[in-house]
């Protein structure tokens, strides 16, 4: 099994209950919700045409697709519209005030 890199995502702070964004980290295009107090952090791109979820409606757990409304639970990435096409989701911490995910095998750094 592959280890994980913890990278950092966003300060804790930028980001209020209830609300998602996308993010980069480690080369990938992630999204970051925040449900009752908890981060989550998935893939970004919608699994039907690649549209970034950032973009979407978050109502509790679940996160819809601007593009074609397709809703996925943020917390384990299941697909609701689709249960045969789930989200990829990663592990997250929290570290002296940053949310950080486990990326494995990160983009090399640029530079």
């Amino acid at each position: 099994m592959l280890n994980p890199t913890f990278l950092p995502v966003a300060p804790v702070d930028s980001l209020a209950d209830g609300a998602c964004r996308s993010v980069e980290a480690g080369g990938r295009r992630l999204l970051l919700a925040k449900v009752e107090g908890r981060f989550y952090v998935t893939e970004d791109a919608c699994p039907h045409r690649g549209a970034s979820l950032g973009g979407g409606f978050l109502q509790g757990c679940e996160i819809f697709c601007p593009l074609h409304g397709w809703s996925f639970d943020v917390t384990h990435g299941t697909g609701l519209t689709r249960p045969d096409k789930p989200l990829r989701t990663y592990r997250t911490e929290v570290r002296d005030g940053q949310v950080w995910a486990a990326i494995t095998n990160p983009e090399p750094a640029a530079g």
